[in-house]
Order: C-alpha cells, then structure tokens, then sequence
C-alpha cells in the first residue's frame, strides 16, 4: 500500500504527571517476591523500564485523548472544522459504549459532518487509525483527519499488585502476569491531510502489514488483568516483524541503511535489542523512550515520534520508519519522508 498524496500536519503528545519508579512497584510487591524468592529488582533488570507515567485516578481515556487532540490541532494550524473523520485507537476506555471516540468528537466540537468511530487492534491501532485516514484522504473522500489515543496503565497495575499480594501467587502466575508491570500511561494525536493542501506536511508514503494471528492466545488483557506468556510472545513476535520488514524492503523499496530513523513500538529493552539485531537497525537510529515511559500500548508509537521530534533527532528529509506489532499478532510499517 502506497500513498500519493497522504501528510501528517500536526503532532503532539501528553505525558500523564505522575512519575512511578518500577523500584517503587518492587517494594509494593516485596512480600510476594520474598516468598517466591524472585530477586527483589525484578521489573527493571529484566525489562530496562527505569519509570512509568499514570493519570489521577479519576482521569478517562477520552479526556486525555482530548487533551492530544487539541494539542495536534494547534500544531497542525487548521480549523477544527475541516476534520472530516476523528479515529480513537486506544485500547483504554470510558465505557463499553459509547464510543470513546464520540466523547471526544463531543469535547473537542466537531463538525456533525466529521465521522468518527474507534479502532481497537491492541498495540497496533494507531498505525491502522492512520492507514484508514489515509486511504479516505487518498480516495478523495476527506481533506483532513485526526487518529486520537489515550491510555492510562494505574488501574490494571495498581489491581494486578492487590490480587497477586491476596493470592496464593506462585512464580508461574507472576510470570504470567509480569508484562502488565511494563505498562504506561500516556496521549497522543495526529492530524493528516491532503499533501496537496499541506506543503510543509511530511509526507506519509505508505506501508504493509501481516498477521500471524495462530498466536492470538499469547497474550489476553482484560480491564483488571493482562496475562501473557512473554517467552512465546517473544519469539513469535520476532518471526513477524522478520516477515513484515522483509515485505517492507519489497514493496517500499526499503534498504535499512539508508532509513534515517526507526521509531519501535516500546516495550522493554529485550524486545528492543533483540528487534534492533534481528533486522540489522542501527541502534543509533533508534529512539528509546521505554526507560522512563515503559510500554504506552497504541500511543507508543506516536509517542515516541513526537519526543524525538522534541529532542532534534528528526530533520527535514529525513526517513522515518514507524514500526509497531500487536498482542494476537499482527504487525505494521510505515514510511514517513520527514
């Protein structure tokens, strides 16, 4: 899949403001550890995650979302009424229904002409919400869209540490439960247009996907709970995203070395590295804010972007790969000409 005529306009992210350390989450969790005799610096030794963000506990996903939106909006120097389509990729939710999308189409006063509707695809939503608007700005259908994300990890991580500290916890069942102690919190929002109404947009040049969905049992998230077999995971995952770059390297003609940046989904250091020498990257290209933002789920992606961005990694003309895989598994790449 290849764009024309396809540009991100505006960008921005929304760090939540409470900064918790994993040695934190250690020493909450230190009498289960102690029993199970699990060293006591567990979470970042394993996964290199120095910190995580939460939201007050009060905060909802579309409030958050909101907050991006109106962010990427000022960025982007458009009026808010010529967003013909508002997509919500957040795999964190207000409710069942609505949508979380409708709620911030409400906060932010869009058009009744504006569409909008949510994308659930785990970690991978982000990268279809912006597939979608793309194909819709392709066909002609809209002049401008916006893909919204707001995630928030406190409630699953805060349950996780109560049930496994009131249970009969075994190693096996911390195992299974240790990938949510990854998690972060975090908003993100971009804005897409027509390249022909958007001469100073970086140009979005398209992308492909696979799917391996015969590991849709690897990992299971529930509001309360993430359970996951991370060793499997791993490993599974790894053969996806070999895959998927290859068929990168076909249909955008990729050559790795002369891809200025890769923007990863994050996860932990692990799955970085071993990403980063599966498919020859150069670990200078890749921008990591793991460390102190842990796993942020579909707003990584974006995250990421918009603090490399901050932090002058980004130029003009440069090539960016943003890569991201998904929890069922599914994975997608995309090129952006910066």
């Amino acid at each position: 899949m290849k764009f024309e005529n396809v540009s991100i306009i505006g960008l921005a992210h929304v760090d939540a403001p409470y900064r918790v350390t994993s040695a934190e989450l250690e020493t909450q969790l230190s009498p289960l550890l102690n029993r199970i005799q699990v060293r006591s610096d567990v979470i970042q030794s394993l996964t290199g995650i120095m910190a995580r963000r939460f939201w007050e506990p009060e905060r909802q996903p579309s409030e958050v979302a909101t907050m991006a939106a109106e962010k990427a909006i000022g960025d982007a120097g458009i009026d808010r009424s010529n967003l013909g389509i508002l997509v919500n990729t957040s795999v964190c939710r207000d409710y069942i229904e609505p949508s979380t999308a409708c709620l911030v189409h409400g906060n932010l006063g869009l058009s009744s002409d504006c569409m909008n509707f949510d994308v659930g695809n785990a970690c991978l939503a982000f990268l279809n919400g912006m597939e979608i608007i793309g194909n819709m700005i392709e066909r002609g259908q809209i002049d401008y869209g916006i893909v919204v994300d707001g995630e928030g990890s406190r409630f699953v991580v805060e349950t996780t540490i109560q049930r496994l500290l009131t249970s009969d916890c075994d190693e096996e069942t911390f195992r299974n439960n240790f990938a949510t102690f990854t998690l972060g919190s975090g908003a993100a929002a971009m804005v897409l247009a027509r390249s022909d109404l958007a001469p100073n947009g970086h140009r979005l040049l398209g992308g492909v996907t696979l799917a391996a969905t015969e590991h849709k049992n690897l990992c299971r998230g529930q509001m309360d709970c993430m359970k996951t077999d991370a060793s499997a995971l791993l490993v599974a995952g790894l053969k996806l995203a070999g895959a998927t770059f290859k068929k990168a390297v076909k249909e955008l003609e990729w050559i790795p070395g002369e891809l200025d940046q890769f923007i990863l989904h994050q996860v932990s250091a692990v799955h970085t590295a071993k990403l980063t020498e599966l498919l020859g990257l150069d670990d200078k290209k890749v921008f990591k804010t793991f460390p102190e933002y842990g796993n942020v789920g579909p707003a990584a992606i974006p995250i990421t972007l918009s603090k490399a961005l901050e932090a002058d990694r980004i130029h003009k003309n440069d090539r960016v790969a943003l890569m991201g895989i998904g929890s069922g598994l599914n994975c997608a790449m995309m090129e952006v000409r910066w």
